[in-house]
C-alpha cells in the first residue's frame, strides 16, 4: 500500500472515532444523572403506609381485631389494637391522643361501634389522620350523645339491649355505674354470625362500659374535615343498621354494606381489611 493510501486510511478512522466519542459524550449526562439516581435509595422507594389504629367499642376488647389486624399486617401495614378504657369520649379521647404520641406519620383511625364516637371526638387532636373508618360504629355530629341518637332514630327491628347495671365506687369515692351485655344473650345480640363458642369467649372477657358515657355530648366531629368510610351491618341487633346507614350518609362517608352481625370485625375481617384498603388508596 502506497504512503498516500494510508494516510487517507488513517484519517478516515481518525473522523470515525471523533464522531463515535462525541456521541459518548453527549450521552454522559443522561448516563450519569441515572447511575445517581440509582445511588440514592430513596429515590424510587414508594412512600410508607400509614399506621392502622384499630378502637374497639362497648362490651369488647382489641382481641376483636385480631383477624382484621392479622390481616393488614399481611398488606404491609403497621397495626396497633387500642385498648379503650370505655369511661366516656372526652376521657377516651384524650387516652387515645396520649397513646398516639408516640405513633409518627400517616395514620387510619378505624373505630368500632362506641369506639366510633372515640375517634370522631379525637382525630381533630392527633396529627396526619388520613382517613376514618367506621365500623358498625356511632359517627355523632358535635353536640350528640349515643343514648340521644339512639332514641331519636329508633330501628323497629332492633330491641333493647339485654343490659346490666353494676355500681360502683371510684378511688376518688363518688358513685358511679358501669354496664355489662347479659352474657346468656350476648350472642343474639351483638355476635350472632360468630361461632358460639367464639361468642361465649366474647361474653366472658367483654369490658363493661361507663353508663355516663351513652349521655355524654361530644365536643368534635372529626368527619367534617376527614374523609371517612363507613361499614354498614345489615344483621346488627345493638345499633341499628338504619341508624348507622343514617350517620354515615350525614357524615359523607363511603358506605359499603354486608351481611353482619354487630361484631362485623370478627366474623367479616376480609370486609372491614378491603374498607380499609380502599381509605388508603383514596387517600395516599
Amino acid at each position: 500500500m502506497s504512503k498516500q493510501k494510508r494516510t487517507r486510511r488513517s484519517v478516515t478512522l481518525a473522523a470515525a472515532a471523533a464522531v463515535v466519542t462525541a456521541a459518548s459524550a453527549a450521552s454522559l449526562p443522561l448516563a450519569f444523572a441515572n447511575a445517581d439516581s440509582d445511588a440514592d435509595p430513596g429515590a424510587h422507594k414508594a412512600a410508607p403506609k400509614p399506621t392502622v389504629i384499630l378502637v374497639h367499642g362497648a362490651f369488647a376488647d382489641a382481641s376483636g381485631w385480631n383477624g382484621t389486624a392479622a390481616r393488614l399486617r399481611d398488606q404491609g401495614f403497621t397495626v396497633r389494637a387500642v385498648a379503650n378504657p370505655l369511661r366516656g369520649p372526652d376521657y377516651d379521647a384524650a387516652y387515645l391522643q396520649s397513646q398516639l404520641q408516640s405513633v409518627k406519620g400517616p395514620k387510619i383511625l378505624v373505630g368500632h361501634s362506641y369506639g366510633g364516637a372515640v375517634i370522631t371526638n379525637a382525630a381533630t387532636a392527633i396529627p396526619d389522620v388520613k382517613a376514618l373508618v367506621y365500623i358498625a360504629a356511632f359517627i355523632p355530629e358535635k353536640g350528640e350523645s349515643l343514648g340521644g341518637l339512639m332514641e331519636q332514630h329508633p330501628d323497629t327491628g332492633v330491641p333493647p339491649l339485654p343490659t346490666a347495671p353494676f355500681p360502683f365506687t371510684r378511688p376518688d369515692g363518688t358513685s358511679a355505674t358501669e354496664v355489662m351485655l347479659d352474657p346468656a344473650r350476648f350472642h343474639a345480640a351483638f355476635a350472632a354470625d360468630v361461632p358460639a363458642a367464639t361468642s361465649a369467649l366474647m361474653a366472658a372477657s367483654q369490658r363493661p362500659i361507663a353508663a355516663e358515657a351513652f349521655g355524654q355530648p361530644l365536643k368534635n366531629a372529626a368527619w367534617r374535615g376527614i374523609p371517612s368510610w363507613a361499614l354498614v351491618a345489615r344483621n346488627d341487633q345493638a345499633i341499628g343498621p338504619s341508624l348507622e346507614r343514617f350517620m354515615a350518609k350525614r357524615a359523607g362517608a363511603r358506605i359499603t354494606e354486608v351481611n353482619g352481625s354487630h361484631a362485623v370485625m370478627v366474623s367479616r375481617p376480609d370486609a372491614v381489611t378491603n374498607l380499609v384498603k380502599q381509605a388508603y388508596r383514596a387517600t395516599r
